[in-house]
């Protein structure tokens, strides 16, 4: 025959494993939760980082273009120093032959002359530099 204290002890454990079964149920539901939240984070932290990425592509975009434009200006920097010398060699070669007769005169100071920028030219750059400024582009010198 069943006891007292044998039913007493049986109902003492099962109110103990509905106690321990409600709060695993419950960390479970709040662990369930923590994961909802964290695949949102996921999820918004993956949406961020490929904008990263696809700005980091224009960026590397833009900074190729602009080493372009900067060889390209060296290349045609390179091209009218090369025409300015070439101009100078041909003016100092032709005075000495057109005047036989009278002595050589001293050959000009060059290390002064200036060079003149067309009005247009002028307002071309100071529009491109405008532009550049209005775009938010920075210096990279």
């Amino acid at each position: 025959m069943i006891s007292l204290e044998q039913v007493q002890l049986l109902e003492t454990k099962v109110a103990k494993a509905i106690e321990y079964v409600q709060r695993v149920t419950a960390e479970n539901a709040a662990l369930v939760a923590d994961r909802a939240g964290l695949q949102t984070k996921l999820d918004a932290n993956q949406k961020r980082l490929d904008e990263l990425e696809l700005l980091v592509m224009r960026f590397k975009e833009d900074q190729s273009r602009i080493e372009d434009g900067i060889v390209a200006a060296l290349d045609r920097l390179g091209q009218f120093e090369e025409a300015f010398e070439s101009s100078l060699k041909e003016k100092t070669v032709k005075k000495p032959s057109a005047k036989k007769e009278k002595a050589p005169e001293p050959e000009p100071d060059t290390s002064e002359e200036f060079f003149e920028i067309s009005e247009k030219e002028a307002e071309q750059n100071a529009a491109l530099n405008e532009d550049t400024a209005q775009e938010g582009e920075l210096d990279i010198f």
